[in-house]
């Protein structure tokens, strides 16, 4: 992927876009898979939570002009799930009872208070209802002239979202960056928003993937593999080790806990807790690893029905790009300028897979991880919190031309090699896909 580093930085610093001293950041933040802070992938952000990446914002060319774009992003930083709650308060409970030597920090740890409850488990948190704040009103600045006052009040801007309750969460805090942006904050005027499933848990409901893969432990053997390999078992003794815990006591989940929690105690506190002294930058890169090959078997390019299950939200957004392109042709006014889908990282990731990008040329399999230290398929990088697919359409001398983002970034149109290909040969390059059957393609034969 090009970058390009020019950034704008505007003035207009919303509440709560508090920001981090690099050295009050954890040394592995960039390292936390899908408990990643957007911020620290897109760290120019750290400075002003509303800055611009220049070379986002670029047309195709100064003479096109954007008709229509939709963005399908994640909820926003969340509460650990009802599961890894359980298992924090295992590990806390462990190394309170169990742990001890001269580990300078071990008193720390101890006194740590476990505070997550099973009434948190998986909600939205106020950091997260803050980055779908910050995303909207970035949205604003990226797209000034679709993104306006009229077409939000004209209902020409739809949002759509996942029926749980982080996701509409989420589509009300992004609604409600609008409204601060737009000074809109007294207006009894409320934003409709679609609970649509089908397209945002699509999923849940795909019977073959269901049956074939997300119930099925083999589909991901090679997690398994690599979870129960050198590796990591290499970092479960090391922090073993170093809280003086028996290796038959300490296993390779609660090594992971450990991690993740130092990733909680970040995304959701800001605090660069006792936890993430544990784990150096090779145990992060381990654990980040162990991570990245489930998702990649169970959400990526591991089985092909993990991206064909998405057919249903494919078609959606080409249809989409379709009608807004027919209308501004005809010289009517674009009904929907503006599309804001809310759903999961189990959304994004399959869809970003039909649409080809960040494939490495070799399967991450569990005994390849060394060669994919610097692998494409890296979810810390695809789907951080708010992570976010945007499809932008502009209408161009030449014809309508298509810009796909990723994280607010530029990304290349596989098989065209271009950052602004023309529309038609977006839809040429993805004819096999395009129309295809999401009833057929879920359905489990008998």
């Amino acid at each position: 992927m090009k970058e390009n580093n020019e950034v704008k930085v505007h003035d207009k610093l919303s509440n709560g876009a508090a920001l981090s001293s690099d050295a009050d950041i954890p040394t592995n933040a960039q390292y936390f898979n899908t408990k990643t802070r957007y911020q620290d992938f897109n760290t120019y952000l750290r400075e002003n939570i509303l800055a611009i990446n220049i070379s986002a914002v670029k047309p195709p060319a100064p003479t096109c002009t954007p008709v229509h774009f939709t963005i399908i992003a994640r909820h926003g930083t969340r509460f650990p799930t009802a599961e890894n709650i359980k298992k924090i308060a295992a590990f806390d409970d462990l190394v309170k009872t169990e742990a001890n030597g001269d580990l300078s920090y071990l008193s720390e740890l101890k006194a740590w208070k476990m505070w997550y409850k099973e009434d948190m488990a998986g909600h939205l948190t106020e950091t997260g209802r803050e980055d779908h704040i910050h995303l909207a009103q970035r949205m604003v600045e990226t797209f000034p002239s679709l993104l306006t006052k009229e077409n939000l009040q004209g209902g020409r801007v739809k949002f759509i979202t996942s029926s749980v309750p982080r996701c509409i969460n989420s589509t009300l805090s992004f609604q409600l960056g609008l409204k601060e942006w737009f000074h809109l904050e007294g207006s009894v005027l409320e934003f409709p928003y679609t609970v649509n499933d089908t397209l945002m848990r699509f999923f849940a409901s795909c019977e073959r993937f269901v049956e074939t893969v997300l119930n099925n432990p083999e589909a991901a053997i090679q997690a398994t593999l690599f979870k129960n390999g050198p590796e990591m078992e290499t970092v479960q003794r090391k922090v073993a080790d170093l809280l003086q815990i028996p290796y038959d006591k300490f296993t390779a989940d609660l090594a992971e806990t450990g991690f993740y929690l130092c990733a909680y105690e970040w995304t959701i506190r800001g605090l660069n807790s006792p936890w993430c002294r544990l784990y150096d930058r090779a145990d992060a890169e381990v654990v980040d690893y162990a991570s990245d090959l489930g998702l990649y078997y169970k959400r990526g390019y591991g089985h092909k029905i993990d991206s064909m299950a998405s057919c249903v939200l494919f078609n959606d957004l080409f249809n989409r790009l379709e009608k807004a392109a027919n209308e501004f042709r005809a010289g009517q006014p674009v009904s929907e300028v503006v599309t804001v889908e809310i759903g999961h990282a189990e959304t994004l990731l399959p869809l970003v897979t039909l649409l080809g990008l960040f494939k490495d040329k070799t399967p991450l399999t569990a005994d390849n991880y060394a060669s994919q230290l610097n692998r494409a398929f890296n979810s810390g990088h695809i789907v951080p919190y708010i992570g976010n697919l945007l499809a932008a359409l502009y209408d161009c001398p030449d014809g309508f031309r298509l810009q796909l983002r990723v994280n607010e970034r530029p990304v290349e149109v596989p098989g065209l090699d271009e950052f602004s290909p023309l529309f038609k040969d977006v839809k040429e390059q993805y004819q096999q896909i395009l129309g295809c059957n999401q009833e057929a393609i879920c359905k489990m034969s008998k």
